[in-house]
């Protein structure tokens, strides 16, 4: 390939596909739901990692191949100061485990084992490893929050929320 003909290339917008357009908008027809789920995700994250938070909600989300919980998430770990570089990791946090500590590696696992309950269970060495790691009650919470996202993305999945519109912030509550 020439130089002109690489410049040329480049010069051209590329064409995306169409933006899909979503099944429907669940939260106008359930707004209890929303307000209940709402709930749930406040009172779930209360006292833990703010940045944990988010690379749980990351890691489930992948795991459901949510593009929409993916979208935000990441906009919203960015946004709180997470790097790029962990996040880009965190699908294979496996074979990169040094870039997350011991207590965010237990919290990944237990989100997969959590999420992709298909697979049987929660294996008794996943969950004890969350343990050696987390107190009870922040244990509680840390289940509880990888049940919400995991609501969450089954929302989005099943109505087809599209991603790439999300601004940081606008659903974080304390």
């Amino acid at each position: 390939m020439t130089t002109q003909t690489r410049q040329n290339t480049a010069d051209q917008t590329p064409e995306y596909a169409p933006e899909p357009t979503s099944r429907m908008r669940w939260t106008e027809h359930v707004p209890d739901v929303y307000k209940a789920m709402t709930g749930l995700e406040v009172a779930s994250k209360k006292g833990l990692d703010p940045l944990l938070v988010e690379l749980v909600k990351i890691r489930a989300s992948q795991l459901n191949h949510c593009a929409f919980c993916l979208d935000m998430h990441a906009k919203d770990a960015l946004a709180a100061g997470e790097s790029v570089e962990r996040i880009i990791q965190l699908s294979a946090w496996e074979e990169s485990r040094h870039f997350y500590t011991e207590k965010e590696a237990a919290a990944i696992e237990l989100t997969e084992a959590v999420t992709v309950l298909t697979d049987g269970f929660v294996p008794d060495e996943v969950y004890a490893n969350a343990a050696k790691h987390f107190e009870e009650p922040e244990l509680a919470r840390l289940i509880s929050l990888i049940v919400t996202i995991n609501a969450w993305n089954r929302f989005a999945v099943s109505t087809r929320m599209v991603p790439g519109h999300y601004t940081p912030g606008v659903h974080q509550r304390s």
